[in-house]
């Protein structure tokens, strides 16, 4: 299986970030809604597939396969192409950091890119989870499978917006997103689908087997637990959680993967003529995607 060396991982990130650089904002928000939703049908379907999984039965088998089915959000991303948030706060900076694009362009991309994220998400949270009746209420049927994914969606929700210190989002997004990064990263290698696919896997199927905090999948999981009925969860506990896990996103993702491997493969390395990510600045190669 043909493959790239760290090194010209390295080179390829950044002219992709330099390519995102330079998308238009109607481009940014539609490429950012599609992967918004993609992460939210990773995330409803993991909640489908563990609901039911007792963990005095099941142990750490319900969030490694919670983690597992997880994987379709990054593999929709990376594969069909649309942009994350949490993939740009590695490959965003990495432009910046070898002069294809500005602290403005990247301000521009991550906001956009956001609004277009939480868009996304909330649309499938909303329509496609609980008003489709995928997510049941409190008031679902006793042991039918919407009242069981009721159940399953409220425990991840309350640990996530309630049981969680803000120190403890923090950190536990900095994992996240150092591996969701890494998967990022990997998947460059690759010079074919089921390569990017495997190198998606482990590291995602990691994250959420560990509980880590991702804002995106957040934005997903948390309004639809608000909107289907789960107690104790207010907008409030929400936006905090947002607050915190993208904080924590955003240094995994440029402290530990842009500028750790700008530090080992890129730095020193000639800079391109244009300095802004303009016409002249290199285009990421065909067939990368959007990340």
């Amino acid at each position: 299986m043909a493959f790239k060396t760290p090194d010209q991982i390295a080179v390829l990130a950044a002219e992709t970030g330099a390519k995102k650089a330079r998308m238009s904002v109607p481009k940014m928000l539609v490429s950012g809604f599609l992967a918004g939703a993609y992460i939210a049908f990773a995330g409803l379907l993991a909640v489908d597939v563990s609901a039911g999984m007792d963990r005095e039965i099941w142990g750490g088998m319900a969030t490694l396969m919670t983690g597992v089915v997880f994987t379709l959000g990054l593999v929709l991303v990376l594969v069909a192409g649309a942009d994350l948030l949490t993939g740009n706060m590695a490959l965003l900076p990495l432009a910046v950091l070898t002069r294809r694009a500005t602290l403005l362009r990247l301000g521009r991309n991550w906001s956009v890119v956001l609004v277009g994220n939480l868009l996304g998400a909330l649309f499938v949270a909303y329509f496609l989870a609980v008003q489709s009746g995928v997510i049941g209420g409190p008031d679902a049927v006793e042991g039918g499978a919407a009242a069981a994914s009721f159940e399953r969606l409220s425990a991840i929700a309350t640990g996530k917006a309630v049981e969680e210190s803000d120190a403890a989002v923090f950190l536990r997004a900095i994992g996240c997103n150092w591996l969701v990064c890494l998967a990022v990263w990997m998947s460059l290698s690759a010079e074919d689908i089921g390569g990017k696919v495997l190198a998606i896997f482990f590291p995602i199927t990691a994250f959420v087997a560990l509980g880590f905090d991702h804002v995106v999948a957040n934005m997903f999981f948390l309004p639809a637990a608000r909107w289907a009925g789960t107690p104790g969860i207010g907008w409030g506990d929400i936006l905090g959680n947002w607050v915190f896990a993208a904080m924590g996103n955003a240094v995994g993702g440029v402290l530990f993967v842009a500028l750790a491997y700008w530090f080992l493969h890129l730095r020193g390395a000639p800079a391109p003529t244009t300095p802004d990510g303009g016409a002249d600045a290199p285009a990421a190669a065909p067939g990368t995607g959007d990340h």
